[in-house]
């Protein structure tokens, strides 16, 4: 029997490869999230919105994401992504899990400053 490189695998070979040790998801990564939603994310400090790009088991990683400093009426806010105070962050973040209170989807993702 011949060792395989793993140098040399085609990227089809290293998904198949992937999807038998489960894709490389840890247990602690199940969950509601959805990969390509929009959030909002309150945690116990703040609210942040961004689309989901990874889920890990201690962090969520958002892009085109945003500080929300006040939603506003919170049943408008979420339905309409429509918030009173919001500050662009220029790249991707990183949400640790642990301080997460609660998440929604919400429709668009507010990218200018007010």
């Amino acid at each position: 029997m011949s060792k395989a490189n793993i140098n040399d695998m085609t990227i089809g070979e290293a998904r198949e490869l992937a999807a038998l040790f489960g894709g490389g998801r840890s247990p602690e990564c199940e969950g509601p999230w959805k990969v390509g939603t929009n959030y909002l994310i309150r945690t116990v400090t703040m609210a942040q919105t961004g689309r989901l790009v990874a889920v890990y088991p201690t962090e969520l990683v958002l892009a085109d994401a945003a500080w929300v400093g006040d939603t506003g009426r919170f049943a408008q806010a979420v339905e309409k992504a429509d918030f009173y105070e919001v500050e662009p962050f220029p790249d991707l973040i990183i949400v640790g899990r642990q301080a997460i209170i609660d998440a929604c989807e919400i429709p668009s993702l507010p990218r200018e400053q007010k």
